[in-house]
């Protein structure tokens, strides 16, 4: 039995500067922080032989091919195994949340089989694999941050080039500096789920055809550049501020990122004190962050009291192998 553990990522600032329609043309780069919460992968041989895979359903078939999770499917035939595998997942979060499950599922999916073929394989290779099977096999709309920031664990920079490769930086703040942030981070459950791939056609075609959104773009790849600077020299006194600006200018890409709901939501947290905020993952759903300082962190989830808070911390490992017998 093998048991692989991979976190969830917060993305802060330049998501969507991921995505090809606008990394074709020029350099995207986000920061993004992993999380304390995890998916879990377990697998060991069926003792019939077929392939058992168990997530939100329960599948036994007698081949690879016949395997509806298309993820588990193209995972088990990129490592080479087709036959006579039992895999169970479990997850802290659910999926559609806007964390990066579907991403962690994959690169860690990858780390358990490979590790089952007792292969070592490098944390790049898990990302750079992962970001294939997603994107250019089963044709996802998704970008190339969650792979990476999952893979590797901890705060970075992640730059993505016009050649298709991607620079992953840590960012060089301090201990002290990365924990004054993480206590001015509030997150809540908008009590909704949604699906990331309708949210990213919109967005994808409106960067790819409407010059202004592609300038709209340019303006938060700006802001992730200057939060680099500022986070690798510990300054965090932009961060609520510039979270904010990144926010609006997001919320103008699509239609689908927001709706009056979580406006109303955003300005009530605004007003109770919080500096800036944003939905986490594409939008449309999942958990609202916010920057707030401490001393009015009370007001804030008062102004919210509807809403369950989601408490976490910052992972720095990344994906890994946690029991293998």
């Amino acid at each position: 039995m093998i048991i692989s553990k991979s976190p969830l990522r917060m993305s802060f600032f330049g998501g969507g500067t991921d995505l090809f329609s606008f990394s074709k043309k020029e350099f995207g780069c986000v920061i993004s922080a992993t999380i304390d919460k995890y998916i879990y992968l377990v697998a060991h041989p069926s003792f019939a032989g077929d392939n058992i895979i168990v997530y939100n359903k329960r599948e036994v078939v007698d081949s690879v091919e016949k395997i509806q999770n298309t993820r588990v499917r193209e995972v088990m035939k990129k490592t080479g195994i087709t036959s006579g595998m039992e895999i169970h997942s479990l997850a802290e979060v659910p999926s559609g949340t806007g964390l990066g499950s579907s991403s962690a599922f994959t690169v860690g999916l990858l780390n358990l089989l490979y590790c089952h073929n007792e292969k070592f394989v490098p944390k790049l290779k898990l990302a750079e694999e992962s970001c294939e099977i997603e994107i250019d096999v089963l044709k996802e709309p998704i970008g190339k941050q969650d792979q990476y920031a999952c893979a590797f664990g901890g705060i970075n920079f992640i730059k993505f080039n016009i050649d298709g490769s991607v620079e992953i930086e840590p960012i060089r703040a301090s201990k002290e500096t990365l924990d004054k942030i993480n206590k001015r981070l509030i997150a809540f459950y908008l009590n909704k789920t949604r699906d990331a791939a309708s949210v990213l056609h919109e967005q994808n075609h409106n960067i790819s055809f409407d010059e202004e959104k592609f300038k709209v773009m340019q303006q938060m790849k700006e802001i992730t550049l200057r939060m680099k600077e500022n986070l690798d020299n510990n300054r965090i006194e932009e961060f609520g501020e510039m979270l904010h600006k990144s926010w609006l200018l997001k919320k103008s890409l699509a239609s689908s990122i927001s709706n009056s709901y979580i406006d109303e939501v955003y300005d009530r947290g605004i007003l109770a004190g919080a500096t800036g905020g944003k939905v986490l993952g594409a939008g449309g759903g999942g958990f609202i962050l916010f920057y707030c300082e401490p001393e009015k962190q009370d007001s804030l989830k008062k102004a919210l009291l509807e809403l369950k808070e989601f408490e976490f911390g910052f992972d720095r490992e990344g994906t890994r192998i946690i029991y293998a017998q």
